[in-house]
């Protein structure tokens, strides 16, 4: 027989409905498979049973010949009051198989869940993995790079500059994260966000520790890196082209 859905999924959201133990959203999307698929009811029917069967076996009845002998056992004691022991040891063995089915299926359904929350937690895992940009100097003959290495998961990053050029007083580098016109964020005029001031040593080095924007964790959302120069008294104001730009 096929289902639409994952079969696992299936038999998770089948089992809680036996024991009773789903969530009002889990309960809503059974009721709606039962009316979509109505084959699942067998499926239903069938754990519903075996839960039954583990928790009420039938009494069998001894051959006619050991029944009389056990009455005329008995008789001698028919003043003392009755035996109830095996009636309570069956009551129990019963009990105990109820339990052992019921932790059967609770145990497979936290294994389900854990089993995603696991992939969850990979694909986040995977989704924030380590990003890095490389820039190169727009003009050519000047050999200046830089390297942005950036974890989305802290929103911090390493930046790594070489051969840039020192700037004279009141000007300074700005580092911006370029982002698509689609991207939910809030940038300037030129989709541009500041995301680092900084200057170069007289070596033209520089390495320091920055913070970025949250639209890195959404990699896609970004169209570029670039470094500009701009008055220092105001960087925010974007005026000057890009010295810098990653290779994307």
């Amino acid at each position: 027989m096929t289902w639409s859905m994952a079969s696992e999924h299936l038999q998770f959201l089948i089992a809680g409905y036996v024991l009773g133990n789903l969530d009002p959203d889990e309960a809503a999307e059974f009721e709606q498979l039962l009316i979509d698929q109505p084959a699942i009811a067998t499926e239903v029917d069938r754990m519903q049973k075996a839960l039954e069967l583990s928790s009420a076996s039938p009494e069998i009845p001894p051959p006619a010949h050991l029944r009389s002998a056990i009455l005329a056992a008995q008789t001698p004691h028919t003043a003392s009051a009755p035996r109830s022991l095996p009636r309570r040891s069956f009551g129990w063995n019963r009990a105990m198989n109820v339990a052992a089915a019921v932790a059967i299926v609770a145990l497979g359904i936290n294994n389900y869940r854990l089993r995603q929350a696991l992939q969850v937690s990979q694909t986040e895992t995977r989704r924030l993995a380590p990003l890095v940009y490389a820039l190169q100097a727009t003009q050519s003959g000047n050999a200046a790079s830089a390297t942005v290495e950036i974890d989305p998961n802290r929103l911090e990053a390493v930046l790594t500059v070489q051969n840039l050029p020192p700037l004279p007083p009141g000007k300074v580098y700005a580092l911006w994260t370029v982002v698509k016109q689609y991207a939910p964020v809030t940038r300037d005029t030129k989709n541009a966000i500041l995301t680092e001031v900084f200057n170069v040593d007289a070596q033209g080095t520089i390495t320091q520790s920055i913070a970025v924007p949250s639209v890195y964790r959404s990699a896609n959302l970004v169209s570029n890196v670039a470094v500009t120069i701009e008055d220092a008294a105001a960087p925010q104001n974007h005026q000057g082209k890009p010295v810098m730009l990653a290779n994307l």
